[in-house]
């Protein structure tokens, strides 16, 4: 005993000491995550936020040592040479390394977790490698979060300042023997100590704490986030796979209840042409058209063409996207795929042979087309384009006039949108799909329509009124065309994007995207306001209905245009959980069991009904809904089903 504490005592103390400092500055990161989210992470009082960072500790352990496993495997190794000053140097330098880009990843979701509104996943990895911009947004967030940067380089710095406070004293063992056999305690104990510390606990029973494990100790959904770091949530995310077959029900109840099949029968005279408008971060919260019934105090409207065009059509304005990201609408919009925990997209199942809009109107004899003004292959949407059938394909490299780039994503939406307009219908009927990339980060409009716009209350507000004019300018063209009379347009968001009133920070009003069909032809009857719950997936069937694609069509949705009437099943997932509307209420289920069940009123999930309606036949059956429905989803995903 002697002998370990003169050699290794004080290396073990100061190593502990150093792991204490990350504990220490995830705490600080935790707190200013919830500063800068302050307005989507609702927290009631200190002792609440306390409870919270208290149970985040857990999550912290385990990244923390995902990070420092080979810096405290180097400690600790009996090499000698562990106190020398070289020694002690190079350790320093890994220590910092691999803590500082750790580190970093909760500053980034400071800024970016108001978009995405879930902690960074290694998801993150499909987006990046499909974008040659990564290096322009990095520098354009720093610019416009210079606060979150000056943060991270003050706490790395006092950090650093810190570590160096405590230092180790060389020493060199004088009998070897003893030197290494307490060496390989040490390394055993905190082996065993480090798995369990990544595990959650040192049952062998239970499986590893994941991102579902933080909404076990938090009041709201939302909070769930406060209690994870950026750190845990990407390193355990990476190389999961979360599709796996389960079965809660037989195949006659997901049948007469899911309706995984639905066949629509409508005679149609004339095949219309179909163009589909996914609006970059398109949230229902800027337009008025979808907020007349909120009640929300100073309610002002950012689409003033978009609110004109409504007052035309057929409006939803209780639409959930299906997804988080851009390419998650892409598969919800045109092939009626939601995204779950993990996206479909991204999926090792996402090359398969899909039943969507676009195979659908292949087979009607449409020509069908995809548009996108960004870098052919951006976001994933050429890749997936050609697993779902497009014809053709035009992007940037199509367009062909980077005079119009807007230095960042893709050219600018009022150009692309004209020769989106001019280009199409060269051969009818068609159906075309515009992606628009102007209204997102980094909020920059054209310079030469500085001033033109109202800023707004956010960042988002400027060039989400630029988009609605280009969409504006985009029919004045259209309407000129020889095939608009015959036209059905669908308008929508891929998802939400900066919040504004606190009636959108509701976890589920996080989802909430307008839906608008309109068609100059009212052969179609496309008009009026429908209150009933609807969601991007409804898009594909409405549209197989409307041009009289009078075959079975596989789809979660339905068509919101039919006397046939099936009862909506809204389905979307968090990041971390599987959300459903179903009936009366809203249910949240983790994969094995629903673990929150909410009034359907009650968007903000702020009261948990699952002990109160544990005996309720209604809620009984929208769980044993939702799982039947969960079970449908898996299994056709899995098994290639799609079709």
């Amino acid at each position: 005993m002697k002998l370990f504490k003169e050699f290794r005592k004080q290396e073990i103390l100061v190593l502990l000491y150093r792991i204490f400092l990350a504990y220490f500055f995830y705490q600080i990161a935790r707190f200013l995550f919830w500063y800068f989210n302050r307005g989507l992470i609702k927290i009631d009082s200190v002792s609440d936020y306390f409870s919270l960072s208290f149970h985040g500790i857990a999550f912290d352990t385990t990244a923390i040592l995902y990070v420092n496993a080979l810096f405290i495997l180097l400690s600790i190794i009996p090499i000698i040479i562990n106190t020398k000053k070289g020694y002690q140097k190079f350790l320093f330098w890994l220590y910092f390394i691999t803590n500082g880009i750790a580190y970093a990843m909760n500053f980034g979701d400071m800024v970016y977790f108001k978009f995405s509104q879930m902690r960074l996943t290694s998801a993150a990895l499909q987006v990046a490698k499909h974008e040659n911009n990564i290096f322009k947004v990095f520098t354009s967030s720093v610019v416009q979060n210079p606060f979150v940067l000056i943060w991270f380089v003050i706490l790395m710095g006092l950090w650093v300042f810190l570590y160096k406070k405590v230092k180790i004293t060389e020493k060199k063992p004088v009998k070897l023997v003893p030197y290494f056999i307490w060496s390989v305690i040490v390394i055993c104990l905190t082996a065993v100590l480090t798995v369990g510390g990544i595990r959650g606990d040192f049952k062998h029973s239970t499986r590893p704490i994941n991102l579902v494990d933080a909404n076990r100790f938090v009041r709201l959904p939302s909070q769930g986030n406060m209690v994870l770091n950026s750190t845990f949530s990407f390193f355990r995310t990476l190389n999961t796979n979360n599709f796996k077959e389960v079965h809660f029900v037989d195949e006659k109840f997901i049948e007469d209840n899911i309706h995984p099949y639905k066949l629509y029968e409508r005679k149609v005279a004339e095949k219309p042409n179909i163009v589909i408008f996914i609006v970059e971060s398109f949230s229902r919260e800027y337009s008025g058209a979808f907020n007349k019934d909120k009640n929300i105090k100073d309610y002002v409207s950012y689409t003033p063409f978009m609110d004109s065009l409504a007052a035309q059509s057929l409006i939803f304005p209780n639409t959930f996207a299906n997804g988080r990201q851009s390419i998650h609408g892409m598969s919800s919009v045109l092939a009626g795929i939601p995204s779950l925990t993990d996206a479909f997209t991204s999926s090792p199942y996402s090359n398969q042979k899909i039943q969507s809009i676009v195979s659908v109107c292949n087979e009607m004899g449409y020509d069908t087309s995809f548009y996108h003004g960004a870098p052919n292959g951006s976001m994933g949407f050429l890749g997936f384009g050609n697993i779902l059938g497009f014809k053709h394909y035009f992007g940037k490299t199509e367009y062909n006039n980077d005079n119009d780039f807007d230095g960042m994503w893709a050219i600018w939406d009022e150009p692309f949108l004209q020769y989106f307009a001019k280009n199409v219908g060269k051969k009818q009927p068609f159906m075309a799909t515009v992606f628009t990339a102007s209204s997102h980060h980094p909020f920059k409009i054209p310079e030469k329509y500085n001033g033109k716009f109202k800023k707004g209350k956010n960042p988002m507000h400027e060039p989400i009124q630029y988009t609605d004019y280009s969409i504006k300018k985009y029919f004045e063209t259209a309407k000129k065309q020889p095939w608009y009379k015959n036209t059905i347009f669908v308008f929508t968001g891929d998802h939400t994007n900066e919040v504004y009133y606190s009636e959108y920070e509701k976890i589920m009003n996080r989802f909430a995207v307008p839906l608008i069909f309109y068609s100059p032809n009212p052969e179609y009857q496309l008009k009026g306001v429908n209150n009933e719950f609807a969601q991007q997936i409804d898009i594909y069937p409405t549209l197989a209905d409307l041009i009289g694609y009078n075959k079975k069509i596989r789809s979660w949705g339905r068509s919101l245009v039919s006397e046939k009437k099936y009862d909506p099943i809204i389905a979307n997932s968090d990041g971390s959980v599987e959300q459903f509307i179903i009936g009366n209420y809203i249910y949240r289920f983790d994969g094995k069991d629903v673990v929150g069940i909410f009034y359907k009123s009650d968007l903000g999930l702020e009261k948990n009904l699952l002990e109160q309606l544990k005996k309720n036949p209604e809620a009984e059956k929208g769980e044993k809904i939702a799982k039947a429905w969960y079970q449908d989803y898996m299994n056709r995903v899995i098994n290639r089903k799609l079709y």
